[in-house]
């Protein structure tokens, strides 16, 4: 790592609803980019809670958030910084979901959309790691993992 390298943390709550064999993904409909539902910590808000107040803000919805399944740090390079985030992933329900019609967004710059578990890597789902370690991670019993892009 450089000495005088500009790094910005980043902490972020991330949630995974699945249902029959499909994974509730977020993308931006600008950039493209693929990504689990959730958003930023703030302040002092504990990590589920944080997941909470996003999906509401995000989909409008009830939700209930489960067990937590596991920790990602991830770095990438944005806007001239090297961002480091802690991904800080949740199972969560949506009672009311279908996989018939994805839950509408509430923000613009989003959409959401129902993926094959078994089809992440084509989803182009971020952080990549996840492609691979979410699988396990949702096996009955597993306990939290770690990954990194490191």
């Amino acid at each position: 790592m450089k000495t005088k390298e500009t790094l910005v943390p980043e902490l972020i709550s991330r949630g995974v609803c699945v249902q029959r064999g499909h994974v509730l993904l977020c993308r931006n409909r600008k950039r493209g980019n693929v990504y689990l539902p959730g958003g930023h910590l703030e302040g002092e808000e504990r990590a589920p809670d944080a997941l909470h107040r996003e999906l509401v803000e995000e989909l409008g919805l009830d939700c209930r958030i489960g067990k937590f399944l596991g920790l990602v740090q991830h770095a990438f390079d944005h806007k001239g910084a090297r961002t480091v985030e802690f991904n800080f992933v949740f199972a969560f329900r949506l009672p009311r979901a279908s996989l018939q019609r994805p839950p509408a967004s509430r923000e613009e710059k989003i959409e959401f959309y129902w993926c094959p578990l078994g089809q992440l890597a084509r989803a182009g789902l971020q952080p990549h790691i996840l492609r691979r370690s979410l699988p396990a991670w949702l096996r009955r019993g597993a306990a939290p993992r770690w990954a990194s892009t490191f």
